[in-house]
């Protein structure tokens, strides 16, 4: 028996071996020291000298978990699509498959930062654009010849909304004056003209409404997830959610629509984890009794807002996005913090709001009550859209944004005769 024959006899048993002992940890080792795993040899492959069509590139170098940042945005790059040639531009292969499920626009995926690179010198792209603040944007960025435009993935008083990574983009589309005022607060130095008013494009989509209208008084409650630390947490899931669910429940005119945000559903923090599982618990029990309660994950929560009497929620977008498109009914604001001076300060809407906190959560079915059935601050949240969205009325955020973006592609268009790109 040959020594080759030998040698691929052994590599055998071992894999069956590894087979058994499963996906542990030194099974894994063992099998990358024995190279019984190796990358396929045309994993690497680039995009050098193929030709990719687009204008405008929206850059993504999360993974799937956070796909929901790029799909708010889909119908409007859609729309934009028909203007400007728009290409997706994904940094890692989950995130690439879960776009398939959403949109038909053209994406690729780019693994290295060469092929990145060569993406950008080699076609036509003018201008690229960034739906959050990951740390991998910044290898995009590295690229001097494109506009690089942030748009975030939401309008919302989160600490998160604002990040001195701002300084390294062009051009920083914003909804109104609160995005401003917000920015000019928090960053030190800041270059208030990259500053660009847009307005929130996805709100002038026109969705197919998702909910059947009921006879009760329909309550959503929206809450959000809990960040990536205790500064950036604004959730009431896990602190008020299963006494507001309780609370709504007592009445049996209200239908309650339960829209948590989607990182809620694989949530590992136990409190968020454990009121996610009662509440749905509490639901589908009074669902078996004959209630007509929703639970909604996965859900487009804009489709939902038209067919809801009132919204129940966090410090979040979900929250600035009903005062824009339903600001004439009630809506209820959370506060985990208890503090409502600074409430107050960070999150203005609540000054229109009723406010859930440790001190109101005790006589929450009061509040409720209160809230929905009288509505003491439908002027005060009237004028609190204006300070948030200005004079906007529902269709113009959408052709400034694409007004903006055409005028930036022609004006950096008409400086780049003298350019010399990275392959010249």
């Amino acid at each position: 028996m040959s020594s080759d024959h030998i040698s691929v006899s052994i590599k055998s048993s071992v894999k069956n071996a590894l087979r058994k002992v499963g996906r542990r940890p030194e099974a894994k080792r063992i099998s990358r020291l024995m190279g019984l795993n190796a990358r396929p040899a045309n994993l690497n492959i680039g995009v050098s000298g193929i030709p990719v069509p687009g204008t405008v590139a929206v850059y993504f170098g999360d993974g799937a978990d956070k796909i929901y940042q790029v799909t708010q945005w889909l119908p409007v790059l859609e729309e934009l699509h028909q203007k400007q040639e728009v290409l997706l531009v994904f940094r890692t292969l989950s995130a690439f498959k879960a776009a398939e499920k959403f949109t038909k626009l053209p994406k690729i995926y780019i693994r290295r930062f060469s092929d990145l690179m060569d993406l950008y010198d080699d076609n036509e792209l003018k201008l690229v654009i960034y739906t959050n603040n990951s740390r991998s944007n910044f290898q995009s960025l590295d690229h001097p010849r494109l506009v690089h435009v942030h748009v975030n993935h939401g309008e919302s008083d989160k600490l998160s909304m604002v990040s001195n990574k701002a300084k390294a983009y062009d051009k920083v589309f914003v909804a109104g004056p609160a995005a401003i005022k917000r920015h000019e607060a928090m960053l030190i130095d800041f270059d208030r003209s990259k500053l660009e008013v847009t307005g929130r494009p996805q709100l002038d989509i026109d969705f197919a409404l998702e909910l059947d209208p009921s006879d009760k008084l329909d309550v959503m409650y929206a809450p959000t997830w809990e960040g990536e630390n205790e500064d950036n947490n604004y959730t009431s899931l896990d602190k008020y959610g299963v006494s507001i669910i309780e609370a709504l429940l007592a009445n049996p005119s209200w239908r309650i629509i339960y829209k948590p945000h989607p990182r809620i559903q694989t949530s590992k923090t136990p409190g968020v984890a454990q009121a996610h599982s009662r509440i749905m618990e509490l639901l589908e029990l009074a669902n078996e009794s004959g209630a007509e309660h929703v639970i909604s994950e996965q859900g487009n929560i804009l489709a939902m807002f038209e067919s809801t009497d009132a919204l129940i929620t966090d410090i979040s977008s979900v929250g600035l996005d009903y005062l824009y498109l339903q600001p004439s009914k009630p809506l209820v604001i959370s506060d985990r913090r208890t503090n409502r001076e600074i409430l107050h300060r960070d999150a203005p809407v609540a000054q229109a709001c009723h406010v859930i906190d440790t001190n109101s959560i005790a006589n929450v079915d009061e509040l409720l009550n209160d809230a929905l059935a009288h509505d003491s601050h439908k002027d005060q949240r009237l004028e609190m859209r204006k300070f948030y969205f200005g004079e906007l009325s529902r269709g113009d955020s959408t052709k400034r944004f694409q007004d903006v973006v055409a005028s930036l592609i022609d004006e950096r268009t008409s400086k780049l005769d003298n350019f010399r790109g990275w392959h010249s």
